[in-house]
């Protein structure tokens, strides 16, 4: 009777293993995937919450001229300096996925894709900008 017992013993604890194996494994791909959910809810929320959003690169000549057309339009953008974060660049992968672009800048105006340094400057000579934003349109300087 002990043999029996014991072999059930041993099939009942390596059921627990597998079960518990089994719950760790998939803790971990939950963990996983809600880590690479995080860079992207960042993004969203970022740009659901401010009225101008650049994601841009401190050393970037692009990113600096298209943060000059917001100083000459006296607007203030929240800028995310993907280089001076941590997770700059996962960030950067989330943005990518969203616009379809890795590159930067990526400018967003009451959450709607503006583009990069080229499209918001043109958006900025057009005077869509300036419309876009609820202000009057000013004269343009070379950027």
């Amino acid at each position: 009777m002990s043999r029996r017992m014991g072999c059930g013993m041993g099939l009942l604890a390596t059921f627990v293993i597998c079960v518990s194996f089994a719950i760790h494994a998939f803790t971990l791909a939950e963990a996983a995937s809600a880590s690479s959910r995080k860079p992207a809810k960042f993004v969203s929320k970022t740009i659901k919450s401010h009225d101008i959003v650049i994601f841009s690169k401190s050393y970037c000549p692009y990113c600096k001229r298209a943060k000059a057309v917001f100083k000459e339009l006296n607007q203030k953008p929240f800028v995310v300096e993907l280089d001076e974060r941590e997770d700059g660049h996962t960030i950067q992968e989330a943005l990518s996925e969203k616009v379809g672009r890795r590159t930067v800048p990526q400018v967003f105006i009451h959450g709607k894709h503006i583009g990069g340094s080229d499209d918001t400057i043109d958006a900025y000579e057009s005077g869509e900008l300036a419309k876009l934003l609820g202000i009057a349109s000013q004269a343009k300087e070379d950027l």
